[in-house]
């Protein structure tokens, strides 16, 4: 029996991802306050740039091809692990923060502050399940320019997410600065 190799299982989790934020954008709410374009766009430009050098394999992209984790089967399949777990944490906080949710820094009308499902531990969970997603992905791939799209990835979703912290503080008050007070920004709070 022939098997499909290990990147393409390692989409698997990433199609169903964009399925859910697909359906997802069908129910939410009005927007009642946004960011400026201009911080979208940087934070678009960071994050396809990430993108770009996680998922292109046609171009050949110099030192940053180099190959920094060894091309073994159980790190391969510990890649894919990731790529799942982040995956799966990000859809289930996408799932509960429903009808609030925006691809960009917004507040909804009625918008509500969840803190139930992974808004519990951490108050930005999707960027914590993409950036685990983006990791195994990064493993997999086993080259240098997937350690680059980490580090662009991280900085792009905490300057989104600090972004997100002051339009949640201006809206919620000090019921958001407790909230703080309890949970973790990306990484829960031991």
């Amino acid at each position: 029996m022939h098997y499909p190799p290990l990147w393409q299982i390692e989409l698997i989790p990433w199609d169903v991802f964009i399925i859910v934020w697909l359906f997802g954008v069908l129910r939410l709410k009005r927007t009642k306050a946004t960011e400026p374009d201009s911080s979208r766009l940087y934070t678009s430009l960071v994050l396809g740039c990430a993108g770009f050098l996680l998922f292109e394999q046609a171009w050949h992209l110099g030192v940053l091809g180099m190959r920094v984790l060894p091309q073994r089967s159980a790190v391969g399949w510990a890649g894919v692990v990731l790529t799942f777990l982040g995956a799966a944490i990000a859809i289930w906080a996408r799932i509960i923060i429903g009808s609030n949710w925006s691809s960009r820094v917004t507040l909804k009308v009625d918008h509500q502050l969840i803190r139930s499902g992974p808004y519990k531990y951490v108050r930005h969970p999707i960027y914590t399940g993409m950036i685990l997603a983006l990791l195994g992905t990064a493993v997999v791939v086993g080259e240098l320019r997937g350690a680059l799209a980490i580090v662009l990835a991280v900085i792009a979703f905490s300057l989104k997410a600090q972004r997100e912290e002051k339009f949640m503080q201006s809206e919620f008050g000090e019921t958001y600065r407790q909230y703080q007070g309890q949970t973790g920004f990306l990484v829960p709070r031991c």
